[in-house]
């Protein structure tokens, strides 16, 4: 099946047909394949590619690093002190310079217009690797891994619990609707997905079969998941104050033993990662101290337990990260 992507930017799942969505989550198993038996895939040698990271990671780096290099491709890494992009320099400049110099460009960091001027000036394919409004890649490695546990997606209850007003919450509902999914979104009513994007994707899933449901009660909302989906209760850039109201609204989200067995033996758990599951971390040392918690989003008993398949969703970042620039650039 041919994905129509080469020479196209990957900003958004709304951009892509489910077809092309199937498609690209092919391609990564059939990469992550011949990653696994040691069969070489440099389709890519030779190219160039820009890494700009205005918010660090360490999964988006690592997988877009190791997977430009399977495809015999040089990445270039340029950190938030690396570039002068919004400072001394526009939007619109820094990207006629670099879609001199480079293939294909990413973009790590704030709102969804940087990246979207960023592929308008550039002329070569950028890549959305996180911003406020949406982070698509994530959603390819989540649906490769539910596909691998589940071997399809089609009809699976995906629960996505905690604020799901940002990027998570918006990709993974939009998601659901392109590809005929079961998407409920569980937190409090102040903390739903906008209107506007939750009516687009209303009639998409009228196209697709989709169900889509925004429920308050995490007992009623978790009943018959095949997944239960969290992530941080603060994102990067959000000041320490925020902590305080967080907490208060969405502890009652927290995904727990209680609410793993309410959603049945089949159910796996989910997370985009870094977890607040224990206090091994600064952050979570913190929260500890000033709120007595032992973890946030996701207790250590979920996380550890067989039903965590939060690695294996990881691990799967770079093989689906490999596929969409392979498809857009050769």
């Amino acid at each position: 099946m041919s994905l129509d992507l080469k020479g196209k930017s990957f900003l958004k799942l709304l951009d892509l047909t489910p077809e092309q969505i199937s498609g690209l989550i092919d391609l990564a198993s059939e990469l992550k394949d011949k990653k696994k038996k040691g069969i070489p895939h440099k389709v890519c040698e030779g190219k160039n590619v820009a890494l700009i990271f205005e918010k660090t990671s360490t999964r988006t780096r690592c997988a877009f690093e190791v997977a430009a290099s399977d495809l015999g491709m040089h990445p270039v890494y340029l950190d938030p002190n690396g570039s002068q992009i919004g400072k001394k320099e526009s939007i619109a400049d820094t990207a006629r310079v670099l879609g001199r110099m480079f293939d294909g460009i990413e973009y790590r960091g704030f709102g969804q217009e940087i990246v979207e001027e960023l592929s308008d000036k550039a002329g070569v394919p950028v890549w959305n690797g996180l911003t406020n409004e949406f982070h698509p890649t994530q959603i390819l490695a989540d649906f490769l891994t539910i596909k691998e546990h589940f071997g399809v997606l089609k009809g699976k209850k995906l629960v996505y619990m905690g604020d799901a007003r940002y990027n998570m919450g918006n990709s993974l509902m939009v998601g659901c609707a392109k590809m005929g999914m079961h998407f409920v979104a569980c937190a409090p009513e102040a903390y739903f997905p906008n209107e506007k994007l939750v009516a687009e994707c209303k009639k998409i899933a009228e196209q697709t079969g989709a169900i889509l449901e925004f429920i308050t009660d995490p007992m009623v909302a978790t009943k018959g998941a095949d997944v239960i989906y969290t992530d941080v209760w603060v994102s990067m850039g959000e000041p320490d104050e925020v902590w305080k109201e967080r907490i208060s609204a969405l502890l009652p989200y927290q995904v727990n033993k209680k609410i793993m067995e309410n959603a049945g033996a089949q159910c796996k758990f989910m997370h985009c990662l870094p977890a607040f599951h224990d206090l091994k971390t600064t952050t979570g040392q913190k929260i500890h101290e000033k709120f007595g918690l032992t973890a946030m989003e996701v207790t250590d008993e979920v996380f550890e337990s067989e039903s965590s398949i939060v690695f294996d969703e990881a691990e799967n970042r770079m093989h689906t990260i490999k596929a969409v620039m392979m498809a857009t650039l050769v």
